[in-house]
């Protein structure tokens, strides 16, 4: 839900702000750089200015003031160099503070963030390269095109007063022009922004569904759709241009006012008779100067714009992590009694609760099996026991404490999941298997390994357990990654194991091996299992029926 103007206007300038407060050591630099800078092009300009009144008979000068402007030069050039470097650490730190704030966010939310994964993508890659102009241009800019001018408008003043009135006046005339601009720049790079997160969203979640359109053979459909919504981001970053080029074009009309100017009040200079020739020159060698932090500000001012565009669809995303993450465990305890006590869970107040007074308890070495059609809750018990949703009735409690005190990640750290599908990374299976506890040792990996009979086909592949799989278990069968996952959920060696619908899309055969497995896993832990499947049912004793969020009578069940 869009929030009023007023309100997202306010809440991109927190996210910048914070941002901008986190990164201001290295922000200073390239400010101090920028200054250092001017102050080099005036104490250059007031050399050349003596040259060149000592060339038209109105001063003398001589090598001193040339070898002092050339130094002058080479100086100024060696400032501006690291400026820019100063800006570009400034930028990439900024991005990567914002990047690693944005990363844990998508961490904690996990599943309860329901935005597809090409829209998550380009959350963390498009918009967040997009504030790299704001924080190692648009600041410093900001910042330069208020001093630079100023200190340039002075030096001139003290020199000829009306020059630098001409300055001054002229300077206050710039931000009026980029406020008309940038009203229209603001519009339109947000709709650039949410164009170009449109178009690299979809592209991403077609490419991972690349085989089912060609099986349903919708690819030319899908090439056809990508293409408008190509076309529609073109149009869109012409528009952004359009404005930029007239923001550009209305700085140069104000340089060149100003220009003309100072030629009409010291154009006498050249038939002689000027009482100050030296501030004359100096004056108008100034223009340029004077207009350079206006026309970086000017080029920057469009930075602005495109971070407010990038920040209005960040700022959500940061503002969703908790500022009290809750408790921290001192040590994971060896048992765990899960209990329900008339646990409610609704999602969205239209759809009904996906949970109503549900009721249990789960001691160590037993395991409860959920069943029930699709949508009657299985899957949002396990969301509450992995903290990436919160209760709205009833109490969770482990070990008898209230559960929800915890910190969401001191949940997941209790439990150890396997999936209806593993998700494999392109790494060896030893690295994949070595996500649930990095810091495991080989014996511990070869021990879960074994115990998950990952070494039964492992021992046949080329390198064992060093062998290379790809993206999504590419080279692995179904039942093969998801032994894999079993082997995660054993090194992982918690209190609680959590499984939801472990075996599906397995077949009869390949399923008894992995129930075997899980059956070794849960033994002497709580296990919570979530399933169809009428094998795994038969495999545990206890059994919950669920329909429509809420348990199912046993008189009922006997009835039927």
């Amino acid at each position: 839900m869009s929030l009023p103007p007023k309100a997202e206007r306010a809440r991109v300038r927190a996210l910048l702000s914070s941002a901008a407060r986190e990164s201001r050591a290295r922000l200073s630099r390239p400010v101090l750089l920028g200054i250092a800078s001017i102050a080099c092009g005036i104490a250059q300009a007031w050399f050349i200015a003596r040259l060149l009144a000592a060339l038209l008979g109105y001063a003398e000068a001589g090598w001193p003031e040339l070898a002092a402007a050339a130094s002058l030069a080479l100086l100024s050039t060696a400032l501006v160099v690291a400026q820019e470097r100063a800006q570009a650490a400034a930028g990439a730190a900024a991005r990567g503070l914002l990047r690693d704030r944005a990363f844990a966010a998508l961490l904690a939310l996990g599943p309860a963030d329901e935005r597809p994964a090409g829209e998550r993508a380009s959350l963390v890659v498009d918009r967040i390269e997009a504030l790299d102009g704001y924080f190692s241009r648009w600041l410093p800019a900001a910042i330069l095109a208020m001093a630079g001018p100023l200190l340039i408008a002075l030096a001139v003043a003290a020199l000829d007063v009306w020059s630098g009135v001409i300055l001054l006046a002229a300077g206050l005339l710039v931000p009026v022009g980029m406020a008309v601009t940038g009203i229209g720049a603001a519009l339109a790079s947000r709709q650039q922004f949410d164009a170009l997160q449109a178009l690299s969203g979809r592209f991403l979640d077609r490419m991972r569904g690349l085989p089912q359109l060609v099986l349903f053979r919708r690819e030319d459909a899908e090439a056809e759709a990508l293409g408008t919504a190509a076309t529609e981001l073109r149009r869109r970053t012409m528009r952004v241009l359009r404005v930029a080029f007239l923001s550009g074009l209305c700085l140069e009309g104000i340089a060149a006012a100003v220009l003309g100017c100072l030629a009409w009040r010291h154009g006498h200079l050249l038939v002689g008779g000027h009482p100050e020739p030296v501030a004359a020159i100096f004056s108008l060698i100034m223009v340029p100067g004077f207009f350079a932090p206006l026309r970086a500000f000017s080029a920057a001012y469009h930075e602005r714009m495109s971070a407010n565009g990038a920040a209005a669809a960040l700022a959500p995303l940061l503002e969703a992590v908790p500022e009290d993450p809750g408790l921290r465990l001192e040590e994971v305890p060896p048992t765990l009694v899960v209990t329900f006590d008339g646990v409610g869970l609704t999602y969205d107040a239209s759809r009904g609760p996906a949970l109503v007074d549900i009721s249990f308890r789960v001691m160590p070495g037993e395991a409860l099996v959920l069943a029930g059609p699709s949508g009657s809750g299985k899957s949002s018990v396990l969301r509450l026991l992995m903290g990436f949703r919160r209760a709205d009735a009833g109490r969770i409690s482990f070990n008898g404490r209230d559960a929800t005190t915890l910190a969401p990640a001191e949940l997941r750290r209790l439990s150890a999941y396997v999936g209806q599908k593993a998700h494999l990374f392109r790494a060896t299976i030893r690295d994949n298997i070595l996500m649930a506890r990095p810091d495991a040792t080989e014996a511990q990996v070869a021990a879960a390994a074994k115990a998950a009979r990952v070494l039964d086909f492992a021992d046949h592949l080329p390198q064992g357990l060093d062998t290379l799989v790809g993206e999504g278990g590419f080279g692995l069968s179904g039942g093969q990654a998801q032994r894999v996952a079993v082997a995660r959920a054993f090194l992982r060696d918690a209190p609680l194991v959590l499984l939801d619908e472990p075996t599906a899309h397995l077949d009869p055969g390949t399923e008894a091996e992995v129930l075997d497995s899980l059956r070794r896993l849960c033994a002497g832990r709580t296990a919570i299992i979530a399933t169809h499947s009428p094998a795994l049912r038969a495999r545990f004793a206890r059994v919950m029926e669920l329909e429509h969020g809420r348990a199912v009578p046993a008189s009922r069940l006997a009835g039927e």
